[in-house]
Order: structure tokens, then sequence, then C-alpha cells
């Protein structure tokens, strides 16, 4: 297949997803301009990269490179579910516009700590921000993006995370349907971060991100094992506390 014919089919599944060339960077840990070249037919993906490109656009490395395949929806992320404790209270003492600096300005915090690990946000929803890590040590960035929120935001913050598979697409009335996560992922780092409280520095991962770290360094900011039971979950959830400073 023609390098200029892969790239046009990466670039329509992208803008399709609602992603940018900078999310698909950061996703995959490579530069813009590689993305770019891609798509611009100046060169095509390494060998080692199709298989997380294919995953991250949900699609098959056989439909990547032209040949039969079935194309799928769902690869594997860590999921941040984050959001500002004290909201209600805090707005209710502020005039309307007052209200949107002072939450415009922790929302773009949460959104630079996320940015700066290679996340991807997706949506905010009054306080709260969903995103995504994806792709090489995926659950290692989103552990240290949610480190870094909290050391720039304080007492503010609240943080869930939750490793598994996810749907990315666009979700809802073809008129009015935007970029979305779904699945039983994004449920459990929801309901990781309404637990979070239980905890002194209000952050938490569960077994599924903290058991699949990579880097050894974090270990060290990682509590024991709680098991926790969660709203709607059957089985209890094994949690950890992201601890604000080390023993």
């Amino acid at each position: 297949m023609l390098a200029a014919e892969m790239g046009e089919r990466i670039r329509q599944r992208r803008e399709s997803m609602g992603l940018t060339q900078r999310d698909l960077a950061s996703a995959l840990q490579i530069t813009n301009q590689a993305v770019s070249k891609w798509e611009r037919g100046e060169n095509a993906p390494d060998i080692e990269m199709l298989a997380g490109l294919a995953r991250l656009l949900g699609v098959t490395v056989d439909w990547l490179l032209g040949t039969h395949g079935r194309e799928g929806e769902v690869f594997e992320a860590t999921v941040s579910f984050s959001d500002i404790r004290g909201f209600t209270r805090r707005l209710q003492e502020l005039s309307e516009r007052d209200g949107v600096v002072w939450l415009n300005g922790l929302l773009t915090q949460m959104t630079e700590a996320v940015l700066r690990h290679d996340g991807i946000p997706v949506k905010y929803m009054g306080d709260a921000m969903l995103a995504f890590f994806a792709g090489a040590e995926h659950r290692d960035r989103a552990v240290r993006a949610a480190l870094l929120a909290k050391q720039i935001m304080g007492e503010n913050l609240s943080v869930g995370l939750h490793a598994g598979p996810i749907y990315l697409g666009r979700i809802g009335h073809p008129d009015y349907a935007v970029r979305d996560i779904i699945g039983p992922t994004l449920v459990l780092a929801a309901r990781t971060q309404q637990a979070a409280g239980q905890f002194e520095s209000h952050l938490v991962a569960s077994a599924a991100v903290v058991d699949g770290l990579v880097s050894d360094d974090l270990r060290a900011w990682i509590g024991p094992p709680v098991d926790g039971h969660l709203k709607g979950v059957s089985t209890p959830t094994v949690m950890h506390e992201l601890l604000l400073k080390t023993p």
C-alpha cells in the first residue's frame, strides 16, 4: 500500500474520532511532525508503531495496511476522572462571572497536568474533567499527571484512575454527536474518584492501574491495597491511595 493512501486513511479515521494530530502524537509518544508526515504521505509508521496506532484508532493493522480486516473501536487505556472539591459551596459565594473565572482557572490547571504527561482531555462536566492516557506506559503517565495536578492545585482536587478497554468515537445524535469515551472502564474510574474522599490525598488508583506500573520510582508514591465497595459494582474493587509524600 502506498504511504499516501495509508496517510489518508489515518487522517480520515483520526478526524472522524474527533482527535487532533497532537492527540495522536501524545498517545503514541511521538512528535506532531511525525503524524503530519504520515498524513501527508511523506513516510509511513514504523512496523513497531502499527499495533499501537491501530489500537488508538480503533481499527486493525490489516485495515491500516489496506488488507482485509474488520474495523474495531476498542483499545487499552487509563481513564482519569477528576473533580474540584467544594465546587458547589464556592460557586454560591461568587457571582456568575467570577465563578466562571475561578472554574476556568482550575480546569486549565487540571488540563495542563494531563497534557504535560501526554494524556488526551475528553470533556468537562461542570467541575469534573474526563481524560485518558493511551500508548506506551499509559498507567505511569496517568499517575504522574494526577500527582502533578495535586501538587499544583492542592486540596481542591480529587482524582480516580482505572485502566482497561475503552471505546473512543463520536457518540450521540448525528447532528450533535461529539467525541467521547464509554465502557466499564470509564464507570469504574468515576466510581473510584467518588471513593477518593475516604483517603487523605483524595487521589486513588485501582489495582488495574497500580499492578501494571512500569517505573520503579512510582512505587514510593503508592499506598497499600484497600478493598473498596464502589457504588453499583457488585464485587469489591482493590484501590491504592496515591500518597502526597513518600514514606
